[in-house]
Protein backbone atom coordinates (compact mmCIF):
# COMPACT_ATOMS: atom_id res chain seq x y z
CA UNK A 1 0.00 0.00 0.00
CA UNK A 2 2.92 2.44 0.71
CA UNK A 3 4.88 1.78 -2.31
CA UNK A 4 1.61 2.35 -4.42
CA UNK A 5 0.91 5.73 -2.67
CA UNK A 6 4.55 6.89 -3.09
CA UNK A 7 4.09 6.17 -6.67
CA UNK A 8 1.48 8.62 -6.41
CA UNK A 9 3.29 11.20 -4.68
CA UNK A 10 4.91 14.12 -6.58
CA UNK A 11 9.22 13.35 -6.57
CA UNK A 12 11.29 16.19 -5.44
CA UNK A 13 13.09 17.22 -9.13
CA UNK A 14 15.44 19.16 -7.15
CA UNK A 15 17.87 16.37 -7.27
CA UNK A 16 18.26 16.48 -11.08
CA UNK A 17 19.42 20.08 -10.48
CA UNK A 18 22.16 19.44 -8.35
CA UNK A 19 23.64 16.37 -10.69
CA UNK A 20 23.49 18.90 -13.33
CA UNK A 21 25.04 21.75 -11.31
CA UNK A 22 27.98 19.27 -10.10
CA UNK A 23 28.69 17.92 -13.73
CA UNK A 24 29.51 21.76 -14.53
CA UNK A 25 31.76 21.63 -11.75
CA UNK A 26 33.24 18.99 -13.26
CA UNK A 27 33.48 20.09 -16.48
CA UNK A 28 35.55 23.36 -14.55
CA UNK A 29 37.96 21.45 -13.26
CA UNK A 30 38.32 19.34 -15.77
CA UNK A 31 39.26 22.01 -17.96
CA UNK A 32 41.91 23.82 -14.94
CA UNK A 33 43.49 20.83 -15.15
CA UNK A 34 43.87 19.93 -19.00
CA UNK A 35 45.38 24.00 -18.87
CA UNK A 36 47.58 23.32 -16.12
CA UNK A 37 48.88 19.98 -18.10
CA UNK A 38 50.49 22.59 -20.50
CA UNK A 39 52.95 23.46 -17.54
CA UNK A 40 54.59 27.14 -17.69
CA UNK A 41 53.78 29.68 -15.18
CA UNK A 42 50.50 29.47 -15.11
CA UNK A 43 50.44 26.51 -13.22
CA UNK A 44 49.66 27.72 -9.78
CA UNK A 45 46.63 29.75 -11.05
CA UNK A 46 44.82 26.22 -12.51
CA UNK A 47 45.77 24.62 -9.92
CA UNK A 48 43.43 27.32 -7.52
CA UNK A 49 40.93 27.12 -10.21
CA UNK A 50 40.55 23.38 -9.97
CA UNK A 51 40.37 24.06 -5.76
CA UNK A 52 37.26 26.45 -6.65
CA UNK A 53 35.09 24.16 -8.34
CA UNK A 54 36.03 21.08 -6.15
CA UNK A 55 34.87 23.27 -3.26
CA UNK A 56 31.56 24.43 -5.22
CA UNK A 57 31.35 20.46 -5.88
CA UNK A 58 31.73 19.89 -2.23
CA UNK A 59 28.73 21.90 -1.30
CA UNK A 60 26.61 20.74 -3.79
CA UNK A 61 27.39 17.57 -2.54
CA UNK A 62 27.00 18.37 1.14
CA UNK A 63 23.09 19.60 -0.22
CA UNK A 64 22.44 16.29 -1.98
CA UNK A 65 23.30 14.10 0.98
CA UNK A 66 21.10 16.63 3.41
CA UNK A 67 18.49 16.74 0.89
CA UNK A 68 18.62 13.15 0.34
CA UNK A 69 17.49 12.60 4.47
CA UNK A 70 15.19 15.34 4.32
CA UNK A 71 13.05 14.48 1.51
CA UNK A 72 10.13 12.16 1.28
CA UNK A 73 9.81 10.88 -1.96
CA UNK A 74 12.52 11.02 -4.51
CA UNK A 75 12.82 10.63 -7.90
CA UNK A 76 14.75 7.51 -7.52
CA UNK A 77 16.38 5.27 -4.68
CA UNK A 78 18.32 7.12 -1.93
CA UNK A 79 21.39 4.95 -2.03
CA UNK A 80 21.68 5.21 -6.65
CA UNK A 81 21.49 9.04 -5.15
CA UNK A 82 24.08 9.47 -2.86
CA UNK A 83 26.04 6.74 -4.84
CA UNK A 84 26.12 8.85 -7.80
CA UNK A 85 26.97 12.22 -6.24
CA UNK A 86 29.42 10.70 -4.25
CA UNK A 87 31.45 9.55 -7.67
CA UNK A 88 31.06 12.48 -9.31
CA UNK A 89 32.45 14.49 -6.01
CA UNK A 90 35.13 11.62 -5.60
CA UNK A 91 36.08 12.07 -9.33
CA UNK A 92 36.70 15.80 -9.22
CA UNK A 93 38.52 15.61 -6.35
CA UNK A 94 40.95 13.34 -8.30
CA UNK A 95 41.39 16.49 -10.08
CA UNK A 96 42.54 18.43 -7.23
CA UNK A 97 44.79 15.75 -5.84
CA UNK A 98 46.50 15.89 -9.45
CA UNK A 99 46.65 19.87 -8.76
CA UNK A 100 48.34 19.44 -5.21
CA UNK A 101 50.68 17.21 -6.48
CA UNK A 102 52.09 19.04 -9.22
CA UNK A 103 52.63 21.58 -7.09
CA UNK A 104 54.02 19.45 -3.83
CA UNK A 105 56.31 18.79 -6.52
CA UNK A 106 57.03 21.65 -8.41
CA UNK A 107 56.15 20.16 -11.35
CA UNK A 108 56.18 22.53 -14.71
CA UNK A 109 56.88 20.17 -16.76
CA UNK A 110 54.59 17.45 -18.30
CA UNK A 111 54.43 14.63 -20.90
CA UNK A 112 52.49 14.24 -23.78
CA UNK A 113 51.48 11.12 -22.53
CA UNK A 114 49.74 13.73 -19.55
CA UNK A 115 47.93 16.14 -21.57
CA UNK A 116 46.88 13.27 -23.95
CA UNK A 117 44.87 11.84 -20.62
CA UNK A 118 44.55 14.99 -19.70
CA UNK A 119 42.22 15.82 -23.07
CA UNK A 120 40.57 12.43 -22.40
CA UNK A 121 38.96 13.97 -18.74
CA UNK A 122 37.95 16.98 -21.02
CA UNK A 123 35.99 14.81 -23.10
CA UNK A 124 34.91 12.94 -20.62
CA UNK A 125 33.37 15.51 -18.14
CA UNK A 126 31.72 16.82 -21.65
CA UNK A 127 29.94 13.18 -22.04
CA UNK A 128 28.79 12.90 -18.33
CA UNK A 129 27.35 17.09 -18.33
CA UNK A 130 25.62 15.89 -21.71
CA UNK A 131 24.39 12.73 -19.72
CA UNK A 132 23.19 13.05 -16.66
CA UNK A 133 20.14 15.65 -17.70
CA UNK A 134 19.06 12.40 -19.49
CA UNK A 135 18.22 11.29 -16.04
CA UNK A 136 15.18 13.55 -16.19
CA UNK A 137 13.26 11.19 -18.32
CA UNK A 138 15.33 7.97 -18.42
CA UNK A 139 12.04 5.49 -20.46
CA UNK A 140 12.83 8.27 -23.41
CA UNK A 141 16.67 8.35 -22.96
CA UNK A 142 17.61 4.74 -21.81
CA UNK A 143 19.30 4.21 -25.40
CA UNK A 144 21.20 8.07 -25.32
CA UNK A 145 22.20 7.08 -21.39
CA UNK A 146 23.42 3.21 -22.54
CA UNK A 147 25.46 5.01 -25.79
CA UNK A 148 26.77 7.36 -22.44
CA UNK A 149 28.41 4.52 -20.48
CA UNK A 150 29.59 2.22 -23.91
CA UNK A 151 31.57 5.43 -24.79
CA UNK A 152 33.15 6.27 -21.11
CA UNK A 153 34.40 2.76 -20.87
CA UNK A 154 35.51 3.08 -24.74
CA UNK A 155 37.75 6.12 -23.81
CA UNK A 156 38.76 4.90 -20.48
CA UNK A 157 40.34 1.51 -22.15
CA UNK A 158 41.86 4.19 -24.26
CA UNK A 159 43.22 6.33 -21.48
CA UNK A 160 44.58 3.08 -20.02
CA UNK A 161 46.80 2.21 -22.88
CA UNK A 162 47.97 5.72 -23.07
CA UNK A 163 48.50 5.72 -19.05
CA UNK A 164 50.40 2.08 -19.22
CA UNK A 165 53.09 3.47 -22.26
CA UNK A 166 53.24 6.81 -20.79
CA UNK A 167 54.66 5.03 -17.00
CA UNK A 168 56.75 2.69 -19.60
CA UNK A 169 58.32 5.77 -21.41
CA UNK A 170 58.70 7.67 -17.96
CA UNK A 171 60.57 4.53 -16.32
CA UNK A 172 62.94 4.35 -19.81
CA UNK A 173 63.67 8.13 -19.49
CA UNK A 174 64.45 8.51 -15.49
CA UNK A 175 65.57 4.97 -14.55
CA UNK A 176 69.45 5.83 -15.21
CA UNK A 177 70.00 8.88 -13.30
CA UNK A 178 66.63 10.70 -11.88
CA UNK A 179 64.52 7.36 -9.82
CA UNK A 180 62.68 10.39 -7.98
CA UNK A 181 61.62 11.78 -11.42
CA UNK A 182 60.34 8.39 -12.32
CA UNK A 183 58.54 8.35 -8.50
CA UNK A 184 56.82 11.76 -9.03
CA UNK A 185 55.90 11.29 -12.63
CA UNK A 186 54.02 7.71 -11.47
CA UNK A 187 52.45 9.13 -9.08
CA UNK A 188 51.02 11.99 -11.53
CA UNK A 189 50.03 9.70 -13.76
CA UNK A 190 48.32 7.69 -11.25
CA UNK A 191 45.90 10.68 -10.25
CA UNK A 192 45.08 11.26 -13.55
CA UNK A 193 44.31 7.25 -13.81
CA UNK A 194 41.85 8.19 -10.69
CA UNK A 195 40.17 10.71 -12.49
CA UNK A 196 39.10 8.78 -15.84
CA UNK A 197 38.33 5.78 -13.80
CA UNK A 198 35.77 8.19 -11.66
CA UNK A 199 34.26 8.83 -14.94
CA UNK A 200 33.47 5.53 -15.19
CA UNK A 201 32.15 4.83 -11.87
CA UNK A 202 29.72 7.74 -12.65
CA UNK A 203 29.24 5.82 -15.95
CA UNK A 204 28.47 2.45 -14.18
CA UNK A 205 26.06 4.30 -11.56
CA UNK A 206 23.74 6.31 -14.12
CA UNK A 207 23.76 2.58 -15.93
CA UNK A 208 23.00 0.80 -12.81
CA UNK A 209 19.88 3.79 -12.15
CA UNK A 210 18.47 3.45 -15.28
CA UNK A 211 18.26 -0.79 -15.04
CA UNK A 212 16.38 -0.36 -11.79
CA UNK A 213 14.16 1.68 -13.14
CA UNK A 214 13.26 0.60 -16.17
Amino acid sequence: MLSWFQALMPKEERFFDLFEHHAETIVGGAAALRELLNGGDDQLACALEIKKHENAADDITAETLLAVRRTFITPFDRSDIRDLICAMDDTIDQMHQTGKATKLYEVRDFDPSMRRMGDIIVQASLLTRDALPLLRNMGANSARLNSFAEEISRIEDEADGIHDQGLKSLFQAHRANDPMGFIVGAEIYGHLEKVVDGFEDIANRVTAIVIEHL
